[in-house]
């Protein structure tokens, strides 16, 4: 008997909200599994941002630390709001690459 392995998963995986399906074929049977793709959104309170290029500063840091997907950093409210993958990073992390290029990072509870 020939077993056959199909996996879609790449192609479209935002557009279905991170959700990859695999399915496995012998013969008659044939099993679907999914695996969702893991991210997590912190806000961190941002000092010492005095112009409008601080913002930039800090979000290079940020992006800098593996496991940053995204980050959105709003110089009027002084917040950044970052998106990222907790199995690679953690926000202790990506508060420090902040805070070490001269923005102290503090973490807002959600």
């Amino acid at each position: 008997m020939k077993k056959i392995w199909l996996i879609a998963a790449a192609v479209g995986a935002t557009a279905f909200g991170g959700l990859a399906v695999v399915a496995q074929s012998s013969g008659d049977a044939t099993i679907l599994s999914s695996a969702e793709a893991t991210e997590a959104t912190a806000q961190f309170s941002i000092e010492n941002m005095t112009c409008a290029t601080c913002p930039i500063s800090v979000r290079k840091a940020m992006q800098r630390v593996d496991g940053v997907k995204s980050v959105d950093v709003d110089f009027a409210t002084k917040i950044a709001t970052v998106v990222y993958d907790p199995a690679v990073t953690k926000p202790g992390d990506i508060a420090a690459a902040s805070t070490g290029v001269g923005y102290p990072a503090t973490e807002l509870e959600a």
